[in-house]
């Protein structure tokens, strides 16, 4: 019985914990505009694999955004954008400081890509910073969710987990009530032989 109680605890929990981070992830996507931050660090799913083995399609990586952007080194992985306005993670294979304009350019490649990026990027460009930090398959999920048909699942169906967990908890406080005032009848007495 107290192991029994000690698992609807910890399921309680977990699903309370599964709901408050879906509710914050859904709100914070809005209010970002589409892409979640979190203690200053952009969330971005990664869409292709020019990065694989090491970020892989479907993963989401942590970025740090800010800072001076013409810091970057040969070996740096850094998102930026292109002329087509995507965003882009890439390692920096050779970094040049043009002295009369005091930016830096930045020759790019994805690891699995056979060639470096067509075009050198301006520091101008650069978003953020990779910090190492993956997580794979989730990428795939947080662009269901930023999408419209995501966006209303995300706040259903956490929603018809609290309820249907909610009705789950009353029916067993209910039977368990039943149980405690339930009328305890006496024993009958053994049947006498009649001769």
């Amino acid at each position: 019985m107290r192991i029994k109680k000690m698992i609807n605890n910890i399921l309680s929990s977990i699903m309370l914990v599964i709901f408050i981070l879906l509710v914050v992830a859904v709100v914070l996507s809005k209010a970002s505009g589409g892409e979640p931050a979190f203690f200053g660090y952009q969330i971005k799913s990664v869409l292709s694999g020019s990065m694989e083995p090491g970020i892989q399609t479907g993963s989401i990586v942590a970025l740090k955004p800010g800072g001076d952007m013409n810091r970057f080194k040969k070996g740096d992985v850094i998102t930026f954008r292109n002329e087509d306005n995507l965003l882009i993670t890439h390692r920096v294979v050779e970094a040049t400081m043009n002295s009369a304009t005091g930016q830096a350019m930045y020759r790019t490649k994805g690891d699995n890509n056979d060639a470096p990026d067509m075009n050198p990027t301006r520091s101008t460009n650069v978003v953020a910073e990779y910090t190492g930090v993956t997580v794979p398959f989730v990428g795939y999920a947080m662009n269901f969710a930023v999408s419209k048909a995501g966006s209303v699942v995300l706040m259903i169906v956490p929603g018809l987990m609290l309820l249907l967990y909610a009705l789950y908890s009353s029916w067993k406080a209910v039977a368990a009530l039943e149980k405690k005032n339930a009328p305890i009848l006496p024993a009958s007495p053994p049947p006498t032989e009649i001769q």
